[in-house]
């Protein structure tokens, strides 16, 4: 029945089947890895070592708080690798799935099929989302059975919160390299759009914790995401709502400006 409704998007999910595994996996080992380190770092005196470090510094890197394991988690695995995995699978396959199949003309049997425009559009939004999804949830699982294993004191909700934090940032930056190459049909202009904001947002993250400047955190999608420390303190429902507003908003502008171009086909 799903591919009977929905064609578009059974199709870009059965053709990402291998690469979302792949991505999963190297999520997973990646994950396992750094979390399994926890026990051995907090045995060699690392807070001494962070204490020597310059403080600004190390509040830039969030070194500040790796001595405890919700801290280590968050710094190594929530704040570092995920991220930088996540945001580049979201945004790189984000670019393809319209403007990527657009220049190489794979999107013109689509554009003359009885699918109407904003059917193209929404399914293929929602593979982006559901693989994202995937990737997120492996990422969660794999931080829970860890914790477990060595048992940390990280709470089964805090990891949830964190998880459900880094899904909507990756779900955002997505879904801005998504629009614009829905809007532009260039590939390239979608990948440097949204890598400019995430990369934009990250530093804005780091200064506004150096220099004090409350400004930075305010517009900053990562601090939304990481200010409130979603791994120890739980769940932040303001900085998830403005996490949430940005791919909903952007979802919503490109479809409206998608339905009106003219596509390269």
């Amino acid at each position: 029945m799903a591919a009977d409704t929905m064609p578009v998007l059974t199709g870009v999910l059965r053709e990402q089947r291998r690469p979302v595994v792949l991505w999963g996996l190297a999520l997973a080992a990646i994950s396992a890895m750094y979390i399994s380190f926890y026990p051995s770092m907090s045995d060699s005196g690392i807070e001494e070592v962070v204490d020597n470090l310059p403080e600004q510094l190390s509040t830039a890197l969030g070194y500040d708080r790796i001595g405890t394991a919700s801290g280590w988690l968050t710094s190594t695995v929530y704040a570092l690798m995920g991220p930088v995995l996540l945001l580049i699978f979201a945004i790189t396959f984000g670019s393809r799935l319209i403007a990527g199949d657009e220049e190489s003309g794979d999107l013109e049997l689509e554009a003359t099929s009885p699918v109407a425009r904003q059917g193209i559009f929404l399914q293929r939004l929602i593979a982006l989302w559901l693989n994202t999804l995937i990737l997120v949830v492996v990422l969660m699982l794999v931080s829970y059975a860890m914790v477990a294993a060595l048992d940390l004191e990280v709470g089964a909700g805090n990891i949830l919160a964190g998880s459900t934090g880094l899904l909507l940032l990756s779900l955002g930056m997505g879904t801005i390299a998504f629009t614009v190459g829905a809007v532009t049909g260039r590939r390239v202009w979608a990948l440097g759009a949204a890598a400019t904001v995430a990369l934009v947002s990250y530093i804005l993250d780091a200064l506004g914790a150096v220099a004090d400047a409350g400004w930075m955190n305010a517009i900053s999608p990562f601090s939304w995401y990481l200010d409130s420390e979603p791994l120890t303190n739980g769940f932040d429902l303001p900085g998830l709502v403005l996490l949430a507003v940005v791919p909903v908003l952007f979802a919503a502008l490109g479809l409206v400006r998608f339905q009106r171009r003219d596509l390269m086909v």
